[in-house]
């Protein structure tokens, strides 16, 4: 891999994060929160790949344990540090403000990671790719800081990547997954595939990234019905979930859902998960696909998919819809999240 002339163009970013030079926006500057924008190589599916991503640091010591999130689709790494109320709504800067270190990535096809010919995205070259960053993060190759522990944070499709990385390559010390269960609705599926995505090229704000059809988004004004509960979300995050949005593979799509939230794989996971839904998620909760009434509603229909290793713990937000980290309620989730991180694994240094 191309290590040292990829990494070389990030050196000045991760000078001033250590040095502790701020690059958060300014309603949230307060927090004093370290982010750094970094590129990374990555072999797969071509030797000539670029994985994009935002670390963010908290003020003073720098932790040696960190939170590799992956998006879902078709979103890029702003779902988790979110541009509107940033205070309120971002993962990182959030989880940096209580001693966190997170590392935001942009997945292959999506924000300003390469973007490959969108059939060569399955879901287990996006999950080589992420094994790579893994590697990267270990190494001390992201401003160079060795983490010794990463933990592998997904929502949505992105949680169908985190399942196949961490059932395949055994290299985290734990998983979160957020935005799926093992039972889709079909209903809702088929929906959005015949009213709610087209491909790129027909898209006004995305035709842009090119002229490849197998990467698909979403029809303006379908992301609020799909990713948000109406009593919970404010109109003003979901017009700017629509002018940020992105593009996914469609055959990254097909084998997510089949192989990863329908098949069997999360059974590999060997470390402890927490699984995390919305509790009116139209997409995997409610009549025609999971019971996400409560926890352990959630639990019994999940455990029989993980292994005795994974000790399997759930939650569900209330009132919240698909994408739980852009409720007005997300606060919950951040907190439910901490305490699953300080039970497993004491702390964030």
């Amino acid at each position: 891999m191309r290590v040292l002339p990829t990494l070389t163009g990030s050196l000045l970013a991760c000078l001033s994060l250590l040095g502790g030079g701020l690059a958060a926006p300014p309603a949230a500057a307060a927090s004093a929160v370290r982010c750094a924008d970094i590129d990374l190589p990555v072999s797969v599916p071509t030797p000539h790949e670029t994985v994009h991503g935002q670390l963010c640091l908290p003020a003073g010591s720098t932790p040696r344990t960190v939170q590799l999130l992956v998006h879902g689709g078709p979103y890029n790494r702003q779902y988790w540090d979110f541009p509107y109320q940033p205070e309120h709504y971002s993962y990182q800067r959030d989880m940096a403000s209580h001693g966190y270190a997170t590392f935001a990535i942009d997945r292959l096809g999506a924000g300003q990671s390469t973007k490959p010919l969108s059939v060569t995205l399955p879901d287990n070259v996006e999950a080589a790719s992420i094994h790579q960053v893994i590697g990267h993060l270990r190494a001390g190759r992201v401003c160079g800081v060795h983490f010794d522990r990463v933990i592998l944070v997904g929502h949505s499709l992105g949680s169908g990547v985190v399942v196949r990385e961490a059932a395949t390559y055994h290299d985290v010390d734990g998983v979160i997954l957020s935005g799926m269960t093992h039972l889709v609705s079909a209903v809702t599926v088929a929906k959005i595939f015949t009213m709610s995505v087209y491909p790129v090229t027909l898209d006004p704000q995305l035709h842009k990234n090119g002229g490849d059809p197998g990467y698909i988004t979403t029809i303006p004004g379908r992301r609020g019905p799909l990713f948000y509960s109406a009593g919970d979300a404010d109109p003003q995050v979901i017009a700017t979930d629509e002018a940020t949005k992105d593009q996914v593979s469609a055959l990254g799509v097909g084998t997510i859902i089949l192989f990863d939230f329908l098949g069997p794989t999360s059974r590999g996971i060997n470390v402890p998960v927490l699984l995390a839904v919305g509790e009116k998620d139209v997409i995997f909760c409610g009549f025609v696909a999971r019971d996400c009434s409560s926890a352990e509603a959630l639990r019994k229909g999940e455990a029989p998919y993980f292994s005795p290793a994974a000790e399997l713990s759930t939650y569900v937000l209330p009132g919240s819809g698909h994408s739980i980290a852009l409720h007005k309620n997300a606060g919950e989730y951040r907190e439910a999240t901490r305490a699953w991180l300080s039970a497993r694994f004491d702390s964030p240094a």
